[in-house]
């Protein structure tokens, strides 16, 4: 039987990033992303906004580089996975479900207005000081083949 564990969403953070390190020497970074979705009554054709609130976490270089450039507000990217934690406190027993980040991407841009650095569309090698990979948790889009778009043979 396969199993698949995925989660893509794209929202606002709803507060600052929370940066933790742990006594292991690993960092984790934890935000809330709200997430929304518009849709119509049959019924009455009233048109309904849904916001869904969720709990998120990145580990290591991916968490201290969405520590650095997001804050409330920024829109995001992420994919990654659900995690359900349960724990027990003051004798009840309590549950979790949250999302573990692997990577994302910045969708607004510095342009946007909402401050920070590193938007989506203005992202480049430079602010992340130079070198050619990509910045941890951003996939870089692969170079293609073909050079110009004029010298494809179809």
């Amino acid at each position: 039987m396969a199993n698949l564990n995925k989660v893509l969403l794209i929202g606002r953070l709803t507060r600052d990033p929370e940066s933790r390190s742990l006594p292991s020497g690993n960092s984790v970074v934890s935000f809330g992303l709200a997430t929304n979705r518009t849709y119509t009554k049959r019924d009455s054709g009233e048109k309904v906004e849904e916001t869904t609130f969720v709990d998120v976490e990145a580990w290591g270089r991916t968490g201290e580089t969405i520590a650095r450039y997001m804050k409330k507000g920024r829109q995001i990217f992420v994919e990654g996975r659900l995690k359900f934690d349960q724990w027990e406190r003051d004798g009840q027993r309590r549950s979790k479900l949250s999302v573990v980040c692997d990577t994302f991407q910045f969708i607004d841009s510095q342009s946007s207005g909402n401050g920070g650095g590193g938007g989506g569309g203005n992202w480049n090698r430079q602010q992340q000081g130079g070198g050619n990979a990509a910045p941890v948790g951003v996939r870089e889009t692969p170079q293609d083949d073909y050079g110009d778009a004029d010298d494809i043979p179809f």
